[in-house]
């Protein structure tokens, strides 16, 4: 039962990881229907500037989580300017291939040695690590700080959504863009401050996963972002709940997956579950069915 809980405990802490990334994935997508594939980059961005922020500008680790947030938000908001406003209003297959684009060039471009590197770094951890048993159950103080600080985030992110005018608006454009417009709401700002939210959750996301799993490369950012992506549509697409409750379930399913069958099989059941959600419900657990004219 210990051997259980323990590693319940390690998949919701890789769940609460992903779901920071999940969560950039489903408000994009919530407000442009934009699936944006450069997201899990921007996560590896956050990585690495909490990196230097640790290793390089002494910060405590606070203000590095504040760093990676602030950077990556300026880096989602330059993508959507330059790479995505401009097809707007061209077919959705021409954003989507725009998206590809961005994250092979984001991977590649900072692997060059003018910028990140190609090699792997051990990301400096900014404390000793230390373990408490309760019950039985080992849970460090790097799973305590992951758990608190994504809770926290993920509560901000919900009464930012709810409780303030820039939230009601984000709300208003995902329903209807010319609407929300002539209500006198900017939607080009709203589109871009809902890319700067989502890059900044994943930069406290890549600070976080490089704390907890201390290595890291500019091609890091490819499965997390990709199981962050089955995380949202499992919980439902463009549903904040969803993204928070699909990425639990991703991270637990995986790591129980490791724990009690292989860990070469993790990510064949990530996708799996994928497959499995869009031939059952591919509205997502959370989702609600729609339908499209054509």
């Amino acid at each position: 039962m210990s051997y259980f809980l323990q590693q319940l405990i390690n998949g919701l802490q890789l769940g609460f990881v992903y779901a920071l990334i999940a969560l950039g994935y489903t408000m994009v997508y919530g407000i442009v229907r934009l699936i944006n594939f450069a997201h899990g980059d921007v996560f590896m961005v956050g990585a690495y500037v909490g990196f230097y922020a640790l290793a390089s500008w002494r910060l405590p680790w606070p203000l590095a989580i504040v760093a990676a947030m602030v950077g990556c938000a300026g880096l989602g908001m330059f993508i959507e300017r330059v790479a995505y406003r401009p097809l707007r209003s061209a077919p959705r297959i021409s954003a989507l291939i725009t998206a590809m684009g961005v994250s092979l060039f984001l991977e590649y471009f900072t692997s060059l040695r003018f910028m990140f590197g190609p090699d792997y770094r051990a990301f400096p951890r900014p404390f000793a690590v230390t373990s408490f048993n309760i019950g039985g159950v080992s849970v460090s103080n790097i799973q305590i700080i992951v758990f608190a600080v994504s809770t926290f985030l993920m509560v901000a992110l919900t009464l930012f959504v709810n409780k303030t005018r820039t939230g009601m608006a984000m709300r208003a454009v995902s329903y209807d863009h010319d609407t929300a417009r002539l209500m006198g709401i900017n939607v080009d700002w709203i589109i871009s401050v809902t890319f700067g939210v989502g890059s900044a959750l994943a930069g406290a996301g890549g600070v976080l996963y490089g704390i907890a799993y201390p290595q890291i490369n500019p091609f890091m950012g490819v499965m997390p972002g990709l199981k962050a992506f089955v995380a949202a549509v499992l919980g439902g697409i463009g549903v904040i709940p969803g993204a928070m409750l699909g990425s639990l379930i991703m991270g637990v399913v995986e790591t129980f997956t490791s724990a009690y069958i292989s860990s070469t099989l993790r990510d064949a059941v990530a996708f799996g579950i994928l497959i499995l959600v869009l031939l059952v419900r591919p509205a997502g657990i959370l989702g609600k069915p729609t339908r499209e004219k054509v």
